[in-house]
């Protein structure tokens, strides 16, 4: 049974889609905590209320970034983790923090990389008049929003998009693909050869 710990600094929304996935599909995996760097953020007592773990290790209590990632690695590898998760995890990690869990952290990022990494994306797409965005789910590297591509969903930039109705429809597509991409991991199902991922299975990479 694998065992997954999940890393948000907010509601946690997907989070949620995990857990929920995890428990109708029958992963052979278990979501074995929440941590957060935020003690309010919602998600913490969405997992406590089911039952489970949680740990919150607040950034603000640290003198730096190395530091705080040396507390927040401890606390992590308490759960013995097979997998990491940053589900809306709002704080940039360490190169050592990263390499201490490659090639077993994956991330979800609201663009489809390698275009619009970092904050505002958006309203980026939609500023320089895509007709095409989605979402990424790729293995975490020491580069921010980079590392070898897991999946991606795709949906259409509608006429009168705005920022909110975008995200909004991204969303709805992570809560799909981040759950997929999760259950392909833990049932042994990736291979990353030369920065490139494969599907064992064959099942299709690409959502819309």
């Amino acid at each position: 049974m694998k065992r997954i710990v999940i890393l948000l600094s907010g509601r946690g929304s997907n989070m949620q889609a995990v857990v929920e996935r995890c428990a109708v599909e029958g992963w052979p995996a278990q979501v074995a905590a929440v941590v957060s760097n935020r003690p309010d953020a919602g998600g913490i007592a969405w997992a406590a209320e089911r039952g489970i773990a949680t740990a919150v290790v607040d950034h603000r209590g640290f003198d730096g970034r190395e530091a705080f990632d040396a507390e927040l690695a401890r606390v992590i590898d308490g759960f013995q983790p097979d997998l990491l998760l940053l589900a809306g995890f709002m704080r940039i990690l360490s190169g050592g923090f990263v390499g201490h869990y490659a090639g077993r952290m994956l991330n979800v990022h609201p663009s489809l990389l390698p275009a619009f990494a970092g904050l505002h994306t958006h309203r980026r797409a939609i500023a320089q008049g895509c007709k095409l965005a989605g979402a990424t789910v790729h293995f975490v590297t020491p580069e921010l929003d980079h590392g070898p591509i897991v999946a991606q969903a795709v949906v259409p930039v509608l006429p009168g998009d705005d920022e909110q109705t975008l995200s909004e429809r991204v969303l709805q597509q992570e809560h799909r693909l981040y759950p997929l991409a999760a259950r392909w991991f833990v049932e042994g199902k990736l291979q990353v050869q030369d920065g490139v991922v494969r599907q064992l299975d064959g099942a299709s990479q690409l959502l819309s």
